[in-house]
């Protein structure tokens, strides 16, 4: 592949986040800066490289990183939250694109929030965002350590209905693409249907069911290029110049079943 993979560790809040960088050799014009962001639990950047690579491919430029306490990054899981997850995000990106390249963020399970707490701090830079078997949390669990209490407070039913991600991602007028494994034993379907009406809202929606996989959607995905091009090919999409925000052609509610291969 005509793309160089570079793997780095970047100092930021605190820490040394291991990263990496894959970029293509010809950018195409108008490229976007790629975010892959990895779950919680043992999530990690390595299950994201092929995707990553993917992305190169297409000429865009793409970075992936782990948090810290997961993958070759300093830290202890327990001292890390929602805060400092967005946090360790934004220096990444600020260290690896330049300040005026748009933004593509792309987010598995946890990281479904990281992703709409960068929205709400980029706002319009960000042209897509896709979002993997996504999670979002309560409001008070935002900045509660994951070894101090957060647990206690993401278990209260239904904790999830206040998450802040809900507005932002109502408000966002980009290209959004849900993507839904066929079992998941993790993330509620009231969570769910609330991101898909979200979403729905302005953005240009689609959502994409994958036949055969579970909630580790990091872990499947590697193994699965058909997949991972068809989640490709529609967050690059050309928009087309005539389409007003929200007018697009979504799933309305009904997903796009893709077996594996």
């Amino acid at each position: 592949m005509d793309l160089v993979v570079h793997r780095t560790v970047h100092a930021a809040d605190g820490e040394r986040l291991s990263i990496y960088t894959v970029t293509p050799r010809n950018e195409r014009a108008g490229a976007c800066g790629v975010v892959i962001m990895h779950g919680a639990g043992t999530g990690n950047k390595e299950r994201n490289l092929p995707f990553a690579e993917d992305f190169a491919v297409h000429g865009h430029p793409v970075v992936a990183l782990d948090f810290s306490g997961h993958g070759e990054s300093s830290g202890e899981l327990s001292d890390l939250s929602l805060r400092r997850r967005r946090d360790q995000a934004a220096a990444v990106i600020g260290e690896v694109f330049a300040p005026e390249r748009p933004l593509i963020l792309v987010g598995f399970s946890m990281s479904g929030q990281t992703v709409a707490d960068l929205l709400e701090l980029y706002g319009t830079r960000v042209t897509a965002v896709a979002l993997c078997a996504p999670g979002i949390y309560g409001r008070d669990a935002w900045d509660v350590p994951f070894g101090a209490g957060f647990t206690e407070l993401i278990r209260r039913p239904e904790s999830w209905r206040d998450s802040r991600a809900l507005d932002v991602y109502a408000r966002f007028e980009g290209r959004a693409l849900l993507v839904v494994p066929e079992h998941d034993a993790v993330i509620p379907d009231g969570v769910t249907e609330l991101l898909r009406t979200a979403l729905a809202a302005r953005a240009d929606f689609s959502a994409l069911r994958l036949t055969g996989a579970g909630h580790q959607l990091g872990i499947w995905l590697a193994g699965q290029p058909r997949a991972r091009r068809e989640i490709v090919s529609t967050l690059l999409r050309p928009r087309p110049s005539s389409q007003a925000p929200g007018s697009g052609t979504r799933s309305a509610g009904i997903p796009v079943d893709l077996p594996s291969s």
